[in-house]
């Protein structure tokens, strides 16, 4: 079990609910050392003095608020925790709104949310409402001494806990004005749209996140051990692939008829090779 990053409550109404924040991310990622090239020695990072060039330590080090030039108050710990002590020990639930209602770009971060001591009722309780209402809380927490918006939503048996960016963090769409004067004069006719509505609807699945693959990663790796086994000094000799060549398209249609030809064509072997194995297996059985 991961270390809880932050313990507290979340608190709507007189509710109080004792609950403990853990990331909900996975630590998978391929990690690198930074090297000199002429010897792979490992490359460190000094945190030194710039008035006397002299190293100082992590104990030595504290931060200071530069409130005029060279002037600075020095801000401890303690100054963070007494600032707000409710704000960085309570996910204050402001409202309760609809999940399809939060645009997708101010997610940013998971975290699982475990029931403290103390806190398993008032947790199932919220839980199960959130659940039955397919409603999220919104509130705000002080995560690594900033503050944050959240969102508290159902998952399964648990409590999660989004982080969201704030609106200001976001572009706006009337930013980007480049982008409106490409399309607007753009012209797309009913055919090409009900064509691409079949390929829609052709490639329509169930959600199942355990399908895809991070390709990039398992080739990375791949490339890693290849380098080790050869002893880092050859070079792959694999062509590389090409990249599709990016042109202006002006009649969408031959690309729609393609694209539903490969589709059908894919479904029937993919039919042929079912009932293949029907057939198989019925002989067997026999």
């Amino acid at each position: 079990m991961p270390r809880p990053l932050w313990s507290g409550a979340i608190s709507f109404g007189l509710l109080n609910i004792p609950v403990s924040l853990v990331s909900a991310k996975e630590g998978d990622s391929i990690s690198f050392s930074l090297l000199d090239k002429r010897d792979h020695s490992r490359i460190g990072y000094k945190q030194y003095n710039k008035k006397t060039g002299k190293e100082v330590t992590k104990r030595d080090i504290v931060k200071g608020f530069e409130y005029e030039p060279e002037h600075f108050v020095i801000m401890t710990d303690k100054d963070f925790e007494k600032a707000n002590p409710k704000a960085t020990r309570t996910i204050e639930i402001e409202d309760f709104v609809n999940l399809d209602d939060v645009d997708p770009l101010l997610f940013e971060k998971p975290y699982y949310l475990l029931p403290a001591k103390n806190g398993e009722k008032g947790y199932s309780l919220l839980r199960k409402v959130l659940g039955r209402t397919s409603k999220v809380a919104i509130g705000q927490i002080v995560l690594h001494r900033k503050q944050r918006l959240v969102s508290v939503m159902a998952r399964g048996d648990y409590l999660v806990a989004e982080v969201l960016r704030y609106p200001r963090e976001v572009l706006a769409e009337n930013e980007f004005k480049k982008l409106g004067e490409k399309v607007k004069d753009v012209t797309v006719s009913k055919r090409e749209i009900e064509m691409a509505e079949k390929l829609v609807e052709g490639m329509t699945a169930d959600w199942d996140p355990d399908k895809y693959k991070d390709t990039y990663h398992d080739d990375v790796m791949k490339r890693i051990k290849a380098k080790v086994k050869s002893g880092g000094a050859v070079e792959s000799e694999e062509p590389e692939e090409e990249v599709p060549e990016t042109r202006q398209v002006l009649d969408l249609m031959p690309l729609l008829k393609k694209s539903l030809a490969a589709r059908s064509g894919d479904e029937g072997k993919k039919k042929k090779t079912s009932r293949k194995r029907t057939t198989h297996s019925h002989s067997r059985r026999a």
